[in-house]
């Protein structure tokens, strides 16, 4: 053998509870799976979100109802918990709103590099975050 050859990279398999917990992902990828989840709740919580647009307008009796939900609950659910529920959904949509209105921007311009990547990252994460933050202390009844 060609001792002036170079040598092959050698790969080897992740440890999957060693090697990734200790993988620090860049804020797009973080981004980007969040984007994926929170598409995922979206439409997991599809059924709640049709039954709270029902309820809502169908007549003052159902909207009642809709109001008692998230005042006293709604049979063996708490109405903390249904706000917690919403709540998930409502950071869902900003997330879900604000990563594709960051995607859609990165395919129209074509900006596509690291730091930019990494800026409109973490504006979206901030965005949706204090949004989120601020939709639920109302939904809470802080102000």
């Amino acid at each position: 053998m060609n001792e002036s050859a170079k040598k092959r990279p050698e790969f080897r398999n992740l440890n999957l509870f060693s090697d990734i917990p200790t993988y620090r992902l860049p804020l797009a990828a973080l981004v980007s799976i969040l984007h994926r989840v929170s598409g995922l709740l979206m439409l997991l919580l599809l059924p709640l979100i049709i039954w709270m647009f029902d309820k809502s307008v169908s007549s003052e009796i159902s909207f009642g109802t809709f109001r008692a939900a998230f005042n006293a609950g709604i049979g063996w659910v708490p109405a903390w918990l249904l706000k917690l529920v919403v709540l998930a959904l409502i950071w869902s949509y900003l997330h879900h709103l604000f990563a594709g209105v960051r995607h859609l921007w990165m395919d129209v311009t074509h900006n596509t590099t690291k730091e930019f990547g990494r800026q409109t990252a973490l504006a979206t994460l901030v965005a949706a975050v204090v949004l989120t933050l601020v939709l639920g202390a109302k939904l809470f009844g802080l102000y």
